[in-house]
């Protein structure tokens, strides 16, 4: 576990807000390996380490753009239907929840709500084949309700202001580079979940605790870190 603080006073923190994939839903590693497959097919050829080091938690616009520089031409509209099964079924039959996730929520003393890029119909059936829906049903933000995912802090700040929070006293779970990098310009501490698939020193940075075993979370949030 690191922490690197940042320049602002402490306070106390009264909304944690999660991030989806990867933070809940181990999905990420299914979905690499299904990206993989589908950049393979469209002839647009990436590997798994430039998957994970470039689209894990980015928003559609930055995964296009760099499928489009790639391809050197832009892509169709509607290009991704002929390959949405692939997921659906990798999901279907291979998707669970983040290791401690559902004892951490089962006993979570702070108010939560969730804000992915994903899209909400993508969430809502990710939650339900894992069994966490229940946690999160109605307090769910998408990338969709916003004009820019992250890195943007669009997404945060939206969250908040629908949930009558200060983005000063919010918590951002993530394990993206883009979702802690999304919290620190929304002005938003952050928790680095290093336990996934991105390197902890790629989460690293001001108002930051890494951290890898998502059972640890309880106690950082409850102890907070001094930021002055």
């Amino acid at each position: 576990m690191t922490f690197d603080p940042a320049p602002a006073d402490d306070q106390p923190i009264e909304l944690v807000i999660f991030d989806c994939d990867g933070v809940l839903v181990d999905s990420e590693r299914i979905a690499v390996r299904v990206d993989a497959r589908v950049f393979a097919a469209l002839g647009c050829h990436f590997t798994e380490e430039e998957i994970i080091e470039r689209f894990v938690g980015s928003s559609s616009e930055i995964y296009e753009a760099a499928v489009e520089e790639r391809l050197g031409r832009p892509l169709e509209a509607g290009w991704h239907l002929p390959y949405k099964h692939l997921y659906e079924e990798a999901f279907a039959t291979e998707l669970t929840a983040v290791d401690g996730i559902a004892e951490v929520l089962e006993s979570f003393g702070l108010p939560f709500c969730l804000a992915s890029n994903g899209g909400h119909k993508g969430i809502r059936r990710n939650l339900r084949t894992t069994g966490l829906y229940g946690h999160f049903e109605g307090r769910i933000f998408s990338a969709e309700d916003v004009a820019r995912g992250k890195p943007a802090p669009d997404l945060f700040l939206h969250a908040a202001r629908t949930l009558g929070a200060d983005p000063a006293r919010c918590a951002v779970v993530e394990d993206s580079p883009y979702g802690v990098q999304a919290a620190r310009a929304a002005g938003m501490r952050s928790f680095g979940y290093a336990g996934g698939l991105t390197a902890a020193h790629r989460l690293e940075g001001p108002g930051t605790v890494v951290f890898e075993d998502m059972r640890a979370l309880p106690g950082l949030l409850a102890a907070g870190f001094p930021v002055g």
